[in-house]
């Protein structure tokens, strides 16, 4: 952590490309304990090379949100699991995921507490220009071609399986045939 806070960062916005800083370590924290650095944002300290946020272990972008069976959010931290709460995006009955020891519970089963990058700002670190906050909303787009997939492939799997019955419901009439002794 202190190789980490020791160095002005710079944070580049995924979507928009829009870069923020040079920045305390303490503020890109902050902003990533606030779900203002989404998965796929990258950081650097020379803005020469740039690592995807959640890959930065000081950020503590841990969690996995399940936002469906089939589709995740994240990795994330905490204290972007209570801002979606806080927004409506999901509630106390949505599972996250740890990536770091793989447990998986309900929001409402942990404590979510604040790391300390997510205390209060004090005013020389807040910039005036700052992410907005990322949001975890599903495109509807996605999820309805995600479902009509779905949906293929389990007509794809009933037809198959209907076919695999149909020959053995003729396997098995053709060896009732030859057990069974002929009617006088």
């Amino acid at each position: 952590m202190e190789a980490a806070a020791g160095q002005d960062w710079f944070l580049r916005k995924h979507e928009e490309g829009s870069i923020f800083g040079p920045l305390p370590f303490a503020q890109l924290a902050r902003w990533a304990s606030s779900a203002q650095v989404a998965p796929h944002d990258a950081v650097s300290t020379d803005q020469l090379t740039w690592t995807k946020a959640p890959m930065l272990p000081e950020l503590g972008m841990d969690w996995l949100v399940e936002v469906t069976t089939e589709r995740f959010y994240g990795p994330t931290t905490l204290g972007a699991i209570q801002e979606f709460m806080r927004l409506g995006e999901i509630n106390g009955e949505t599972f996250v995921i740890n990536t770091s020891d793989g447990s998986r519970r309900r929001v409402n089963e942990m404590p979510l507490v604040l790391s300390q990058n997510a205390e209060a700002a004090t005013a020389e670190d807040i910039s005036s220009f700052e992410p907005a906050a990322a949001g975890m909303a599903i495109d509807v787009r996605d999820r309805i071609r995600d479902l009509e997939q779905s949906l293929l492939e389990e007509r794809r799997a009933l037809q198959e399986a209907e076919e695999r019955y149909r020959v053995l419901e003729l396997k098995y009439q053709a060896l009732a045939q030859r057990v069974s002794p002929p009617l006088l």
